[in-house]
C-alpha cells in the first residue's frame, strides 16, 4: 500500500518474460508490476496436448495468468498474432499492422502509467534474434516516446490521458554478448546491476524460487525448471531517461503517497499500520485502515484512486476476517436463462459488520438489507435471476472475430490489452465495517466439489442456445465421391427446436440442403449428417454448420480446453472446416506413427485412406514393424521420446529389410541421442520463415517427386506460416537433397528433405513444416507426402501387375 511505483516489462511471446524481475519487482520492491507480451504465442507447439494456433493462444495466456499469480504480476496484450517463426522485424510487420500494434502498446503504458519500462530484447539489433522480439522492443522504444504526445492515437484520449515513462531499460544478459565468458568480460559501467535472489522470510521462499513456479507454469512449452537460491544477478542497460547513481530502480521517482494530491495523510496513517502491524490481531487496525480508505476515496487522481482502493479493500477484508463468496452450480448458461447465483458471508472476527445490499450489473438489486453478519457463522443467501439478452460471451474475446495471418480483431477497444474477457456477472455487496460502508466486488464462479480434487472454482460462462460443429478440422477427397459429413451439434439449454444447414463453396454440392434439429436436455448432443460432392478439378475451401432458430443463427464452434494447470475454457470460434479436393494418387496402406511433440497429422493421413496405427515407442520390436508399409516419427520426437535412443537400432533394420522411416523435425538442443539416422546427420537451426519462398527442385528424377504424384513447383503454393525449420546442415554423402529454398537475402538451404537408401528400404529426414501444411489442407503437402511413404513401391506395384 506505501509504494507508488510501476514497472512495464515488455517483450513478444509466453515465455519470453524475466519472471525473476518481475517477481522481484512485485514481491521486494512491492511496485505495481506488468508484463506486456505483443502476442499470445498461437505461433508455437506444444508438449501437453493437440492444441495448435488460436487453441494454443488460449493455452499459453492461461499459463501466463497462471504464472502471474504466482510472481504477483499483471497481464497485458496486443493484437498482434504470433504467426511463426520470423527472421527480421521486416519480415514481422509485413504481417503485423504496425500502426494497429503500436496502438495497442501506447494504449496499455497510457492506461498502466509505468514509471520504468523494461524489454525483454534490444531493439538496435535487427536480424539477430527472432524477428518478433526485435519488433517488440522497438516498437517499445518508439511508443516511449510518444506515448505523451497528445497528437499520437488522440482517440485513445477520450479514455487515458497521456503518459511519461521516467525511463526505459534493456533486460541484458551473458547471452545477448554471445557467452558467459565474453560478458564476464565486457564493462559493465553502463550496466545497473540488481541482485534479484533476494529471500522473503514471512513467506519462508526465495524470489528464485517464486520465480521457477512462475515460469514452470508454461507446461506446453515444456518450461518447467529448478528454484534457485542465493545470489541472483540481474542486469539491466538504460536505453532513455537518466541513469540512477545506485542500483535504484526508481531513483529521483517519488514512490510515496506524496506523488498524489491529498495523499500525504494517507501515508501517513498507513505507514503507522506498517510499521506497529498486529499480526496476531489484525482486527486492531481496522478503524486506522477504514479512515485511509476514506481518504483515498476522495482522491482526485482516478489512477492511484481505483488502484488503492482495490489494494485496501483487500486488506481490510483480511484485517476484518470476512469471506466472501459468490457461486454458481452450473459452469454456464444462456441469454435469458434463469440462475440461481449463491452468495456466502463469514464474518470470523468480532467485528461489526452488516450486509445493506446485494446488486449485479443489472440483472438483479437487493437493497434494504440491515442484516448483522454473526461471529464465526455461515450466512448464505440464493438469488434467483434471468440473465439478459444483453449479456456478452465470455469466451475468448480476440477470437470471436475472424482476422488475419499477422492480426487478431478486436472492435470493442476496451478489450483490447486485456488478458481475458472480463467475467459477465459482476456481483456488489455491500457491507459496512464498523460503521462504515465498503462496496466488495465479486465475479460470479461455477463451484464444484468432486472426490479426486475436492473444492474445485472455474469461471463462468455465458454461451449461445447452441452451437454446430464439424469433428474434423479439414477433410480431403481425394476424388469425385461424395462423403458423408457429420455435423454435431450441442445444445447448451433444453428444448432446442430448429433447422441446421451446410455452408459450401462454390462448385460443390450438399444434401439435404436443410435438416430438422430437436433436443430435449442441454449438454445433450445430436449428430447430423450431411452429403457433400466435391467438383471434379481440385478445389479448396471451407464449409460452415448453420442452425437456425426461430429468427436466430448460430454459426459458432465450441472447443473446451481443460488442463489441471488452468481454468477451464469454453472457447466459441466461428465454425468452419476446411475442404479440399485433390487429386492424389497413394501407395501402401499401413503406417504407424511414433508421436512426439504433438501434432495431428495420423488424422491427416487417415483422411486421404491411409490406415494409421499409433505406435507406442516402449513397445517397438523388429516384428511389430513389419506390419507397416512406413513408419512416421512425429515432431521434436527425438527431444522427448527418451525411448527412441533403444529402439533407433530397430527402426534401422526395419529400413534395411525394405521399410520405409520418415522423421520430422527435431530441434537440435535437447536431443536424446545424436544417433538420428543411419547416416551421420547434423541439425541446424536453418529454417525457411516465408511460407512463399522459392522452392528449387534440386534432384527432379528422385523417386520422392515422381511417384505415385508428380511434384512440381505449384505444389508449394499455399502453405501456411513456414516452409520448414531446424534442417540439417551437414549429412553423409548417402542422404540426397531433395529440395533448395531460402528466405530473403539469405542463402541456399538444402535440407529440408534428405532421402537415403539404406539396405532394402529408405531413410527420410524432412524438417518441412508437414505438420502445420496437413491440417490446414494443403494441397500439395499431402501429395508429398503421399510420395514419401509410396517411396520404393513403384517396382512392388509393377511386379504385382505382372504377375
Amino acid at each position: 500500500m506505501n509504494f507508488l511505483g510501476t514497472v512495464l516489462y515488455v517483450a513478444a511471446h509466453p515465455d519470453d518474460e524475466n519472471t525473476t524481475l518481475i517477481s522481484y519487482f512485485s514481491n521486494s520492491i512491492n511496485a505495481r508490476t506488468g508484463y506486456l507480451s505483443l502476442t499470445r504465442g498461437d505461433g508455437g507447439q506444444n508438449l501437453i496436448g493437440t492444441e495448435l494456433r488460436e487453441s494454443l493462444g488460449v493455452l499459453r495466456t492461461q499459463e501466463l495468468l497462471a504464472a502471474r499469480r504466482i510472481d504477483g504480476g499483471e497481464q497485458f496484450f496486443s493484437r498482434a498474432n504470433d504467426f511463426g517463426f520470423s527472421k527480421h522485424p521486416d519480415e514481422t510487420l509485413d504481417f503485423w499492422n504496425k500502426e494497429e500494434v503500436l496502438s495497442d502498446v501506447i494504449w496499455v503504458m497510457r492506461k498502466f502509467r509505468p514509471d520504468v519500462i523494461i524489454n525483454r530484447f534490444d531493439h538496435r539489433t535487427p536480424g539477430t534474434t527472432h524477428g518478433h522480439h526485435t519488433t517488440s522492443a522497438m516498437l517499445s522504444f518508439e511508443a516511449f516516446n510518444k506515448v505523451a504526445d497528445k497528437n499520437v492515437y488522440p482517440d485513445q484520449l477520450d479514455v487515458v490521458d497521456t503518459w511519461q515513462p521516467k525511463r526505459m531499460f534493456f533486460n541484458t544478459s551473458w547471452w545477448f554478448y554471445g557467452s558467459q565468458e565474453k560478458f564476464d568480460k565486457a564493462d559493465k559501467s553502463k550496466l545497473l546491476t540488481i541482485d534479484a535472489g533476494v529471500y522473503y522470510p514471512e513467506m519462508g521462499i526465495s524470489n528464485g524460487e517464486i520465480a521457477a513456479l512462475s515460469r514452470s507454469q508454461h507446461k506446453c512449452q515444456g518450461f518447467g525448471t529448478s528454484g534457485t537460491r542465493g545470489e541472483r544477478l540481474e542486469y539491466l542497460e538504460l536505453i532513455e531517461g537518466s541513469m540512477p547513481s545506485e542500483n535504484n530502480l526508481f531513483e529521483g521517482i517519488n514512490t510515496t503517497w506524496t506523488r498524489v494530491k491529498g495523499g500525504k495523510e494517507i501515508g501517513k496513517i498507513l505507514n503507522k499500520v506498517e510499521e506497529n502491524f498486529d499480526f496476531k490481531h489484525p482486527e486492531n487496525h481496522l478503524d486506522d485502515l477504514l479512515k485511509a480508505y476514506s481518504l483515498i476515496e476522495a482522491l482526485e487522481d482516478p489512477y492511484w484512486r481505483n488502484y488503492k482502493l482495490k489494494e485496501i479493500k483487500d486488506i481490510i477484508i483480511a484485517c476484518s476476517g470476512l469471506y466472501v463468496n459468490v457461486t454458481s452450480n452450473t459452469p454456464y448458461a444462456t441469454r435469458g436463462e434463469q440462475v440461481s447465483i449463491n452468495i456466502e458471508l463469514t464474518n470470523r472476527t468480532q467485528q461489526d459488520i452488516q450486509l445493506k445490499a446485494i446488486t449485479s450489473n443489472g440483472i438483479f438489486e437487493k437493497k434494504g438489507y440491515s442484516e448483522k453478519i454473526s461471529f464465526n457463522t455461515s450466512t448464505n443467501y440464493t438469488i434467483k435471476a434471468s440473465l439478459p439478452e444483453s449479456l456478452s460471451y465470455n469466451s475468448p474475446y480476440w477470437l470471436m472475430d475472424e482476422g488475419t495471418l499477422g492480426m487478431y480483431k478486436v472492435t470493442d477497444r476496451n478489450l483490447r490489452g486485456l488478458p481475458e474477457t472480463p467475467n459477465p456477472i459482476i456481483t456488489q455487496i455491500e457491507i459496512s465495517i464498523n460503521g462504515k460502508s465498503i462496496s466488495i466486488t465479486k465475479p460470479l464462479l461455477f463451484k464444484d466439489v468432486t472426490p479426486d480434487k475436492g473444492e474445485n472454482y472455474q469461471p463462468f460462462y455465458i454461451l449461445p442456445k447452441v452451437t454446430a460443429s464439424i469433428d474434423k478440422d479439414v477433410i480431403i477427397f481425394s476424388d469425385e465421391a461424395t462423403k458423408n459429413v457429420q455435423v454435431v451439434v450441442k445444445a447448451d439449454e433444453n428444448n432446442i427446436n430448429g433447422n441446421v444447414s451446410l455452408q459450401v463453396p462454390d462448385g460443390w454440392k450438399v444434401s439435404p440442403s436443410s435438416t430438422p434439429v430437436s433436443i430435449a436436455n442441454r449438454n445433450d448432443i445430436k449428430t447430423l449428417t450431411f452429403k457433400v460432392t466435391p467438383p471434379s478439378k481440385e478445389s479448396v475451401g471451407t464449409i460452415t454448420p448453420i442452425v437456425q432458430l426461430g429468427n436466430e443463427i448460430f454459426d459458432m464452434a465450441l472447443k473446451v480446453i481443460d488442463y489441471d494447470h488452468i481454468p477451464k475454457q469454453y472457447v466459441l470460434m466461428p465454425s468452419k472446416t476446411r475442404v479440399a479436393r485433390l487429386n492424389i494418387e497413394k501407395e501402401g496402406n499401413h503406417i504407424g506413427y511414433i508421436a512426439g511433440a504433438g501434432d495431428k497429422i495420423p488424422e491427416s493421413l487417415n483422411e486421404i485412406g491411409y490406415f494409421v496405427s499409433v505406435v507406442n515407442p516402449d513397445t517397438i520390436t523388429a516384428k511389430g514393424l513389419q506390419q507397416f508399409d512406413a513408419v512416421v516419427i512425429g515432431i521434436r520426437a527425438y527431444n522427448v521420446v527418451n525411448t527412441l535412443q533403444y529402439k533407433q537400432a530397430i527402426l534401422e533394420d526395419y529400413v534395411s529389410q525394405g521399410g520405409t522411416v520418415i522423421a520430422q523435425y527435431n530441434t537440435n538442443r535437447g536431443l536424446i541421442t545424436d544417433h538420428l539416422a543411419p547416416y551421420e546427420i547434423s541439425l541446424s537451426r536453418d529454417r525457411v520463415t516465408d511460407e512463399n519462398a522459392e522452392v528449387t527442385i534440386l534432384d527432379p528424377d528422385n523417386p520422392v517427386l515422381n511417384f505415385p504424384n508428380k511434384i512440381t513447383q505449384k505444389d508449394f503454393e499455399g502453405w501456411t506460416q513456414e516452409r520448414g525449420l531446424y534442417f540439417p546442415d551437414k549429412w553423409a554423402k548417402e542422404f540426397t537433397p531433395v529440395l533448395s529454398m531460402h528466405d530473403k537475402g539469405e542463402t541456399d538451404k538444402k535440407g529440408s528433405l534428405l532421402v537415403a537408401k539404406y539396405g532394402k528400404g529408405y531413410y527420410i529426414y524432412t524438417g518441412l513444416s508437414f505438420f502445420r501444411e496437413l491440417p490446414a489442407g494443403v494441397p500439395g503437402a499431402f501429395k508429398l507426402f503421399s510420395n514419401l511413404i509410396s517411396v520404393g513401391k513403384s517396382n512392388v506395384k509393377a511386379n504385382n501387375i505382372k504377375g
